[in-house]
């Protein structure tokens, strides 16, 4: 092999061979999974129907928005699993919980807004199963969310079999800003009121 022979495979060999500089960038970033809400963001708005509102042309009128609570106070925003084949009971239990600390709730000015999610079918029916025999306090709203466009808006649904939403609890201040969010990775993960009204202190 000649020497100008040699040289031109050198050359290319350097061409085609990447540096281990080369070698050691990072790859591109990819784009990560949304995450929910966390505390200092300001809360996504909605607008959702109650699970007893009456179907007809009026429903609009019956929705209840984010905004117009925040008029009145902070919002304890509490999101439940739905109906994933059954009535979850740690839903009940922490609902259950909530209304027995109605008054002191009352007093911190805040109004309770629990989601319950699930398909379009039968949602406000299972709702209203859910709630059963519980008189609910004038400033909890059970809110029904078909189809789970407010559970993707807030990054919450449980993408499995038979799962809905993740169980979060946050606290909106009455400028609009999260002030306390917890999300469960498990049923029974589920947010004390205590922690809530110490929030709201």
């Amino acid at each position: 092999m000649s020497h100008h022979t040699l040289r031109l495979t050198a050359l290319l060999f350097c061409v085609a061979t990447p540096t281990s500089a080369a070698l050691a960038q990072p790859a591109a970033p990819t784009k990560t999974n949304p995450t929910p809400p966390k505390v200092g963001d300001e809360a996504p708005s909605f607008k959702l129907l109650p699970y007893n509102a009456k179907p007809g042309p009026q429903s609009d009128e019956s929705l209840v928005e984010l905004a117009g609570l925040l008029e009145q106070g902070p919002v304890v925003l509490v999101v439940l699993r739905g109906y994933p084949g059954y009535q979850c009971p740690a839903c009940s239990a922490q609902v259950a919980q909530f209304v027995a600390k109605a008054d002191a709730l009352g007093k911190a000015g805040a109004s309770v807004v629990m989601v319950y999610p699930g398909p379009k079918n039968e949602l406000a029916m299972r709702a209203s199963e859910f709630v059963g025999d519980t008189k609910l306090p004038k400033s909890f709203h059970l809110l029904i969310d078909p189809a789970y466009k407010f559970t993707n808006k807030y990054h919450l649904r449980w993408k499995a079999p038979r799962e809905t939403a993740y169980p979060a609890t946050f606290v909106i201040n009455s400028e609009g800003e999260i002030v306390f969010a917890e999300v469960s990775q498990s049923h029974g993960g589920r947010t004390n009121v205590a922690a809530v009204l110490e929030t709201l202190d």
